[in-house]
């Protein structure tokens, strides 16, 4: 198999898979063609060994980015429409989700988008809708592809793309993941928030005197910690909500700069999310896992995944665990210096990714572009 002429076939062994997989079969889960076998039927060119991939010029390579929960807003996929094939993901979506998603995420209410189990497979979805409009006005984007990584939720839509899970399954997994996680987030008030620090802030620190604290109130096995590392002095702490008003409360102890209540409905990414494990778990072993096409990232420790068994288990263990994006920016652009950097693309709503890779590696940023789901900017 030609691994470029591949990378560039993603997206029509995709769709019609997915569209195959929706139509023919129950849930759950849905099962669809195997993605390797049509990317297998797109080309009978001789194969291309990795290594020969990765030989092309750095500045020639591109890397995929796909965002997280957070990132929704009414009228994402506006921009997508016109393009091959995004009509028939969301018609296939609809199969596997069953409700509208196109017509939530164009039109809301916010409210409505905004609930996790709304909200997660709508990014999946939009974030690979816009990987089928950057393939339509970019294609050699998708066939010099050497990384993709995503956030959270974002992570399912990077192995998607990258041929490790069909589009069918993955949005199943995603589904049940996203009503999982709901459910656990409505059981302990709960929440996450952003922290701006400095060199000096004590992050453990605040945070052991945080679950002090809620213990003072009563609270049993309160939960306070580290769930997302942003980039340099940058963390989002999760747990139960009166730990997360004490921080706020008592910042500048803490040397904390700043700090903001985040629009999430629980304490995701710690042992609050437990709940979540089994429902997961139980999907993704009927998950046919390959080996990705491209190097995708784990949230679990930033490396990229060795083997595909090795997938699901990250997959289910990142729940629980804090999302390490600015270890894995590092992994991804590590290079000597003189080195081009790839062109990063960030595929899906918002420009967050973007804005934390400018803080994590300036010079990366500056082949940093995005694509856009609102508006059809041409990219």
């Amino acid at each position: 198999m030609n691994v470029r002429v591949a990378r560039a076939a993603w997206a029509r062994g995709c769709v019609a898979g997915c569209r195959r997989g929706a139509s023919d079969l129950p849930l759950p889960p849905p099962r669809a063609v195997d993605v390797a076998e049509l990317l297998r039927d797109a080309t009978a060119a001789e194969e291309v060994p990795r290594e020969a991939a990765a030989r092309r010029p750095p500045g020639q390579c591109s890397v995929l980015l796909f965002p997280g929960q957070g990132s929704q807003v009414v009228g994402m996929g506006r921009g997508l429409l016109r393009y091959p094939r995004v009509r028939e993901l969301y018609a296939a979506a609809r199969s596997v989700l069953g409700y509208d998603l196109l017509e939530l995420s164009l039109h809301g209410p916010q409210e409505a988008l905004d609930r996790t189990a709304h909200c997660q497979p709508a990014v999946f979805v939009a974030s690979l809708a816009a990987v089928e409009k950057l393939h339509h006005l970019q294609p050699a984007v998708i066939e010099n592809c050497v990384a993709a990584a995503g956030f959270s939720v974002g992570e399912f839509a990077a192995l998607v793309f990258a041929g490790a899970m069909e589009f069918s399954e993955g949005l199943y997994a995603v589904k049940v993941r996203a009503e999982a996680m709901q459910e656990a987030s409505e059981a302990v008030p709960s929440g996450m928030l952003s922290v701006l620090g400095q060199p000096q802030s004590k992050f453990a620190f605040a945070c052991l005197e945080a679950r002090e604290h809620c213990k003072t109130l009563g609270i049993e096995n309160p939960v306070c910690e580290v769930a997302n590392y942003l980039f340099p002095d940058c963390r989002v702490i999760s747990g139960h909500l009166e730990a997360l008003q004490f921080l706020q409360k008592n910042a500048s102890r803490y040397h904390f700069r700043r700090t903001r209540r985040l629009p999430v409905s629980g304490g995701f990414h710690t042992r609050l999310m437990e709940p979540a494990l089994e429902p997961l778990a139980h999907v993704l072993k009927s998950v046919n896992v390959k080996k990705p096409l491209v190097s995708v990232h784990s949230n679990v420790d930033g490396h990229r995944y060795a083997h595909p068994k090795h997938i699901p288990k990250a997959l289910v263990q990142q729940v629980v665990s804090p999302v390490k994006w600015e270890q894995t920016m590092h992994a991804i652009y590590e290079r000597r210096r003189g080195t081009e950097f790839p062109k990063t693309f960030e595929v899906g709503p918002g420009r967050q990714l973007g804005s934390i890779l400018k803080s994590c590696n300036l010079q990366a940023w500056k082949s940093y572009r995005h694509v856009d789901v609102l508006e059809d900017d041409g990219t």
